[in-house]
């Protein structure tokens, strides 16, 4: 059975579109088809990430709660459901839009401020519903932390959550095969330093794992972290942020996003050029066993990675503050998208025949379709190597 790694990429609401894609995988009994041997993710793709691995770890004990239920049912408790929740999040939308334009003043408070935290307490009382104001209770509603110990056996997948050390700078990986994924690993891995303090994990605190490895990949293919037998044959990455985009940003809103995403894609265009030198001299047969085995990487065959991404007509009009807004409609126009996206992937590459799929893989190596994307308005083109396939 193929070995698949998942790697879900963080960016806040945006990430509903993750749940999408995974609860289309779910929905039609990935786990059946192939074996998922680990994922990964950073901030909103961390939690997306742990929710479908809680759910293997689950259904592998017996229990019949269908795993795309389980993400779903996160993702509905986090929208905006209340008149009151909806009138607030559009009122915070609209408010973020207007200093945007220029429109109102633009104020920087830090999340530790005596105001930031005068509020944090006030808005819940006039938002009773507590799954909506308070990530920490919903993420426990919906992930029994405390029964994980007794779910992960030795040929469990691996989840691997990202986050930084503010302190030491080090790009840590909280790994379910060592016992570190905690509530605290996960919020850790989401706080966004302008909106959240850093999280303490035993006297390590840690910012949102953007600044470290947006999502974590090049660790699934290391021994080291899966462990000998979890080497992938693919990596499906579900990408949140875009390579590129049409037009030079203007406004203080399309600059902060354009960085965002800038931001957010550094560490994974990285770990895919490793990957794609690694599976160059795989084929080039320059890497012997003893080597590969030194470095931690217990495999001989080349790597592919497959990228999962939004529409163009859902991503073209999606801004700065959609990465924050949790209007219903918003997140269900996300979600409906990656099962779209989602299914259209699994068609492509497990259920066609090989031969129609390869027609559908993206020219070139790895490196090769990193540089086309950065290149595209130039029209510069490479190719040769590892395919890599984009729906």
């Amino acid at each position: 059975m193929k070995k698949i790694a998942i790697a879900c990429q963080g960016g806040g609401s945006q990430t509903a579109f993750t749940a999408g894609v995974l609860r289309s995988f779910f929905d039609e009994d990935l786990h059946h088809k192939v074996e998922v041997v680990s994922l990964s993710g950073t901030s909103g793709g961390a939690i997306c990430a742990a929710l479908a691995w809680y759910g293997l770890l689950k259904t592998a004990q017996g229990d019949p709660t269908p795993i795309a239920q389980r993400i779903l049912g996160f993702w509905e408790e986090l929208a905006a459901q209340l008149p009151a929740e909806t009138a607030f999040d559009d009122s915070v939308a609209t408010w973020l839009r207007f200093i945007d334009r220029g429109v109102l003043p633009h104020f920087e408070l830090s999340p530790q401020s005596a105001f930031v935290r005068a509020m944090q307490n006030f808005i819940p009382s006039l938002l009773p519903r507590h799954e909506f104001t308070d990530l920490k209770a919903l993420l426990e509603k919906h992930i029994e932390f405390g029964e994980l110990e007794g779910l992960v056996e030795p040929h469990s997948p691996v989840l691997l959550v990202g986050a930084a050390d503010v302190l030491t700078g080090e790009m840590k990986k909280f790994n379910s095969r060592i016992g570190e994924i905690s509530i605290e690993a996960i919020l850790a891995s989401a706080a966004v330093p302008t909106i959240f303090p850093a999280v303490k994990v035993k006297n390590h605190y840690y910012w949102d794992g953007m600044f470290s490895d947006n999502p974590p990949v090049q660790e699934l293919i290391r021994m080291r972290s899966v462990g000998g037998e979890r080497i992938p044959d693919e990596i499906w990455v579900i990408q949140i942020n875009p390579t590129h985009c049409k037009n030079v940003p203007s406004t203080t809103g399309e600059i902060l996003d354009r960085r965002n995403e800038l931001e957010g894609n550094v560490s994974l265009m990285q770990n895919l050029e490793v990957i794609d030198l690694v599976n160059l001299l795989m084929r080039a047969g320059a890497l012997s066993h003893d080597v590969l085995a030194k470095s931690g990487i217990k495999k001989t065959t080349p790597i592919e990675v497959r990228f999962i991404n939004m529409s163009e007509e859902v991503a073209a009009h999606l801004d700065v503050v959609s990465k924050l807004t949790r209007n219903s409609g918003h997140i269900h126009e996300l979600l409906a998208d990656g099962q779209k996206q989602g299914r259209q992937f699994l068609e492509q590459n497990l259920t066609r025949p090989k031969a129609a799929r390869a027609k559908r893989r993206h020219p070139g190596q790895i490196s090769s379709a990193i540089s086309n994307r950065r290149d595209q308005a130039q029209g510069r083109r490479r190719s040769a190597g590892p395919k890599r396939t984009k729906t």
